[in-house]
């Protein structure tokens, strides 16, 4: 279910709907060469098939001419030239649809793919604090929903909007050519199909709006609850995950239902105002044929030309529905691809390659909300390879501090050196190679084993990998898999929650970084794999500069430094046997896990 506040908001002023039609139009700027070739296909082939009734209008005066009271006498070589240019200008006019369609279809299609590239890179130039305050479901319905639309929309509206307005404005050239009283006659009849496209297109925007965003929050909610279906299941929570999906479901059939109703009036009014303006020119040509002003074939013409003319009403109201498709996904887009970015670092040179692992803390303040300072005024000095354990009650602080370590977010005050150098003057991904990092939450890709392990690293070779695997605890665990290191990790193959913590840790010892970071990297474990883990952590850990929060006491007890920090503030320092003998915060809580039994 979507948290509150996780919902991007929408643009529904004109200003923004221009913005968003600006930035449809700048993806397709690459490719406006090969769209004018489509648009000049579309155009010719709506010419062709507009030129068509002038000839059946000839070919009906022939017929007619060969027919008296004294006989038949039908000019059959006159008939044959007609048929072959009718035939040579319908075949033409379909290769020209044909051309069109391959091209558009092209172009949308790489377009699409252009939107789900930049969205992609989009997702790495955001800060971490964007994942924060938006739901994930909402950000893949942008990569896949909304990008398919802008896709199809592109398709499907741009050559049905130029092939219609052709054969409109081509029918109305010709009909005027033709005869200007049965022209005014059939123009008019037509006119009140403009004005109601007018009104219906001005209604249904809001709810193309509304459809977009309802199906973004159904995606949302498959998505989390997917994710979460154990905690669903053991909570007996079903009925009201169903009942969350049923609103939201109902919400999108709503607004889908209102979106494509008005679309779909478009359709039956124009096909009501087709037949009525082929009434109005059957009864209006047959009186003045009657009259003897104009001939039987031009009303034959005539009849031709009011279904092309009220045939592309339709489709233009159609192309029109289209694009208020394509402009409501692309105001999800643009909403995403205008999201405040990282700061740009290209500009810095400074790197750290010879690592030594003296980190400073001074006077850090931070906030992941300017109004909510979690960490107030932390300072701490570590020596080159020390470990250092960083504990206290939950939401003190603890994760934030290697958050910030990370470079994860920015400093809202103070600074924080490695080895003298303040992070904020180093490249991000400078920043992250200084650490490896193994966080509670396990995170596994699909991909064998191999790739798992080595992930971001090239040329680690098997035997390492092995070594490593051995060294975690995982050996029998690789021996027993189907295809060893090549054995894909998906759907497939079973893996408990501390096999998987215990690839993540073998992952951070492949990575060999100068520091390492462990957050609560034991919590998922037994006893004596954590032993295990501990002991291998132990040579990991050695001449290495090492971050641990842990909530298990016992795997820090040896740390070279232990802080206590609580409400974002540093309240003891020291050895496990200094703090234990202060009698203070830290012996409480030890007091309580390792006594209280």
């Amino acid at each position: 279910m979507p948290k509150p506040g996780m919902d991007a908001p929408s643009m529904t002023g004109a200003k923004d709907k221009r913005k968003a039609f600006g930035a449809l139009v700048t993806y397709c700027r690459k490719y406006f060469p090969i769209i004018v070739v489509a648009v000049c296909c579309a155009a010719g082939s709506a010419i062709l098939a507009v030129i068509g009734p002038d000839y059946i209008s000839e070919l009906t005066a022939v017929i007619q001419r060969g027919i008296s009271i004294l006989g038949v006498h039908i000019d059959m070589g006159e008939i044959a030239r007609i048929g072959g240019i009718l035939i040579a200008i319908y075949g033409c006019s379909m290769v020209l649809n044909y051309l069109q369609s391959f091209i558009m279809n092209h172009v949308s299609t790489h377009v699409g793919q252009r939107m789900r590239s930049d969205i992609s890179a989009k997702i790495n130039r955001v800060p971490l604090n964007y994942f924060d305050t938006h739901n994930y479901g909402d950000t893949l319905s942008r990569v896949t929903n909304d990008v398919d639309m802008i896709s199809q929309s592109l398709n499907m509206s741009i050559g049905t909007l130029v092939s219609a307005v052709a054969t409109l404005v081509g029918c109305v050239v010709m009909m005027f050519i033709t005869e200007w009283h049965m022209a005014l006659t059939a123009i008019g009849a037509s006119l009140i199909g403009f004005i109601g496209m007018g009104l219906i297109m001005g209604r249904s925007q809001k709810y193309f709006n509304a459809r977009q965003q309802s199906l973004a929050e159904v995606n949302s909610h498959v998505e989390e609850y997917y994710a979460g279906q154990t905690i669903v299941r053991a909570y007996n929570a079903e009925p009201d995950g169903l009942e969350a999906f049923r609103q939201s479901n109902e919400r999108l059939r709503q607004n889908t239902l209102k979106a494509e109703f008005l679309a779909g009036l478009m359709h039956p009014l124009m096909g009501f105002i087709g037949n009525f303006g082929y009434v109005a020119v059957c009864v209006v040509g047959a009186a003045m044929a009657f009259a003897g002003s104009i001939e039987f074939s031009v009303v034959v013409a005539f009849m031709i030309y009011i279904r092309l003319f009220t045939s592309p009403l339709g489709q233009i109201g159609q192309g029109f529905a289209q694009i208020q498709s394509a402009l409501a996904a692309s105001e999800r887009v643009a909403v995403f691809l205008n999201e405040e970015e990282m700061i740009d670092e290209s500009t810095k040179s400074r790197t750290l390659s010879d690592v030594q692992g003296a980190v400073e803390f001074d006077h850090v303040r931070f906030g992941y909300m300017p109004e909510k300072t979690i960490i107030h005024d932390f300072s701490a000095r570590i020596r080159q390879g020390q470990k250092v354990a960083i504990v206290g009650p939950t939401g003190a602080g603890k994760t934030t501090i290697v958050n910030l370590l990370m470079r994860f977010y920015e400093l809202n005050g103070g600074s924080i050196r490695v080895d003298g150098v303040p992070l904020s003057e180093l490249r991000r991904d400078n920043v992250h190679a200084l650490f490896g990092m193994v966080l509670q939450d396990t995170w596994l890709f699909e991909g064998t084993v191999r790739e798992n392990l080595a992930y971001g690293r090239t040329g680690v070779s098997d035997d390492r990998l092995l070594d490593i695997c051995k060294q975690c605890g995982l050996g029998h665990f690789i021996r027993t898999l189907p295809d060893g290191l090549d054995t894909v990790l998906n759907d497939n193959v079973t893996i408990s929650a501390g096999q998987k913590q215990l690839l993540t840790i073998a992952r951070a010892m492949v990575e060999d970084a100068p520091m390492l970071i462990l957050d609560e990297a034991t919590s998922s474990v037994d006893t004596r794999t954590e032993i295990k883990i501990q002991r291998a952590m132990d040579r990991l850990t050695e001449n290495r500069t090492s971050f641990v929060i842990a909530h298990r006491l016992s795997t820090i007890r040896d740390a070279d430094v232990i802080i206590y920090i609580s409400d974002g503030d540093i309240k003891e320092v020291g050895t496990h046997d200094e703090l234990i003998a202060k009698n203070g915060c830290y012996a409480e809580l030890y007091n309580s896990q390792f006594l209280a039994a």
